[in-house]
């Protein structure tokens, strides 16, 4: 079995991630595993920001951005802590393309992400991108689904 070094573990900061994040965490300490902890905005990835004006639409990128450094290094604190060696990292896109650019691009060995069990037509229109990352992803993903 080839051995894990990195972890690229993907998180909306949601209490329902919080679990997926428990694995990565353990997966991490039994591996002796470095986790790269990634957040993607997707909102403001999609087509109908053209609509507003792209001095408006910096300073609002620039708030978000901000207060994502503040999420993530909240989320980090409470629930990577000091057991693991981890980094951060936020971009903006489309969340599964960004997923699987970020384990590329950081040769990640596994990809650790929760997911919402959607069914349905509530899975039909909002998609899910943990299916998108697992049906594309060339290293081994593990999905965690979030509590109820």
């Amino acid at each position: 079995m080839k051995a894990i070094r990195k972890i690229l573990y993907a998180t909306d900061f949601s209490e329902s991630s919080a679990p997926a994040c428990a694995y990565a965490q353990t997966l991490a300490l039994l591996a002796g595993a470095e986790v790269h902890v990634l957040h993607v905005i997707g909102e403001l990835a999609d087509n109908r920001r053209s609509r507003i004006p792209p001095e408006a639409f910096a300073l609002f990128e620039k708030e978000i951005e901000i207060q994502v450094v503040k999420e993530m290094e909240e989320f980090c604190r409470r629930h990577l802590g000091e057991q693991v060696s981890y980094t951060t990292e936020s971009t903006i896109g489309t969340p599964y393309q960004a997923i699987l650019a970020a384990a590329k691009e950081h040769n990640a060995d596994l990809i650790v992400m929760g997911t919402h069990g959607r069914t349905g037509l509530e899975h039909v229109l909002v998609g899910s991108t943990a299916e998108r990352v697992v049906r594309r992803s060339p290293v081994p993903v593990l999905t965690v689904r979030a509590q109820p």
